[in-house]
């Protein structure tokens, strides 16, 4: 039976007024448009025939659209049409990732898709189209890494997740610094709370994906922590950062006392003395202890604590680079970048969520790729450098 045009017209537009009706209707000139390139690609090929179909699906009008894909016996023919659905599909799903990576909810990402497209996208829908993220990052997380890292910052940062109740988890990231003098996002996992024996799982964590070695640590005061990493790393000096140990003393003093505590603290952590070393480093903090365990007890125990040693390990690498080393900062610079796209977020619906989302914060970082000046003029740690040092 033959149509005309005007019958066509009429039979397409009474279906496509039914519900899911333009879904169909795009099934169905898609599923002849693939039979027809089949037939015309198998015309000239000897030895080859049609052989049935395999279901298949690509995203259509707000749903799935079912397909009904044309197969040769050689296993040669793909069509084409349903090449192009798949690129323009890819082109969405990227830029439903870079929303989402910015820091915008599902549901905004459906916005400016409806103000976008002119219909509506729900939020299971966006979250189909962002399936692929999860897969990306999955992989960027347990990919293999250098045998060597000159550096490595370890940091948590705690975010709120939806279980039974909604709690604060805490999220270990690391960051590593290449032999190149690149920043690398090394690897982001989740336990509920941060502790050493987390820790040092997640550095085991890091000995399987590849790294032998690491020349330096630099992390917070987390208590046994300095130990859980010598098991993994035992050749690896451990910096415990100095701004997070100023806070903590600059807690325990009355408001008034701050300033001139902090003016002390300062002398003590100098990083531009370039005969410093950490003995000398360690001496100032005994003598800043004498001085305040006068007014408060607590410097009195902390003037001999081990603990506060590891704070000058700094002092014994190449005084042009101690700044870069002597903190966290650049992890804490990251973290800023995670919690700016968390912040519309009152919590998150699953940890796997939460990796998903600061993986491709950590991934798109495109300042990583450039390199730190200064780091190689410390040899022991970038051994490979052929830098000469600045004359003086």
């Amino acid at each position: 039976m033959e149509f005309t045009k005007l019958q066509l017209k009429t039979l397409i537009g009474n279906h496509i007024k039914r519900k899911n009706g333009l879904n169909e209707v795009l099934e169905m000139v898609l599923n002849g448009m693939m039979k027809t390139e089949r037939s015309a690609a198998l015309e000239y090929q000897s030895g080859n025939k049609a052989n049935g179909y395999r279901p298949g699906r690509v995203y259509g009008h707000g749903k799935l659209l079912e397909l009904r894909i044309p197969r040769d016996r050689n296993g040669e023919f793909y069509p084409k049409v349903l090449m192009l659905l798949r690129s323009q599909q890819e082109e969405v799903d990227q830029l439903v990732s870079a929303l989402y990576g910015q820091g915008l909810t599902q549901s905004q990402v459906g916005q400016v898709f409806e103000r976008l497209y002119g219909r509506h996208y729900s939020t299971s829908q966006i979250s189909r189209m962002i399936d692929w993220m999860h897969i990306e990052v999955e992989a960027w997380n347990n990919r293999p890494l250098e045998t060597y890292y000159p550096i490595v910052f370890i940091d948590a940062i705690h975010v709120k997740v939806r279980r039974d109740t909604v709690q604060s988890e805490a999220f270990y990231v690391v960051l590593g610094v290449t032999p190149e003098q690149q920043r690398e996002v090394l690897a982001i996992c989740h336990f509920p709370s941060e502790s050493a024996t987390g820790w040092q799982m997640m550095l085991q964590e890091l000995s399987r994906r590849g790294v032998n070695q690491i020349g330096l640590i630099v992390a917070d005061g987390l208590i046994g922590l300095p130990t859980a990493a010598a098991r993994i790393f035992p050749k690896a000096d451990f910096q415990r950062c100095v701004t997070h140990a100023k806070r903590g003393l600059l807690a325990r003093v009355r408001t008034e006392d701050k300033p001139y505590l902090a003016a002390d603290l300062r002398e003590v952590f100098a990083t531009d003395r370039r005969e410093d070393t950490s003995e000398q480093g360690w001496k100032r903090w005994q003598a800043c202890c004498d001085h305040w365990k006068v007014k408060y007890r607590r410097f009195a125990r902390l003037r001999n604590d081990p603990d506060f040693q590891l704070c000058f390990t700094y002092l014994n690498y190449d005084w042009r680079m101690r700044s870069m080393i002597y903190t966290t900062n650049w992890i804490e610079r990251l973290n800023r970048d995670f919690r700016r796209v968390l912040k519309m977020r009152a919590s998150m619906p699953s940890e796997d969520a939460v990796i998903t989302l600061l993986g491709t914060v950590a991934m798109e970082k495109t300042a990583y790729r450039r390199k730190v000046p200064k780091l190689d003029y410390e040899k022991r740690l970038f051994k490979s450098s052929d830098r000469r040092p600045a004359p003086g």
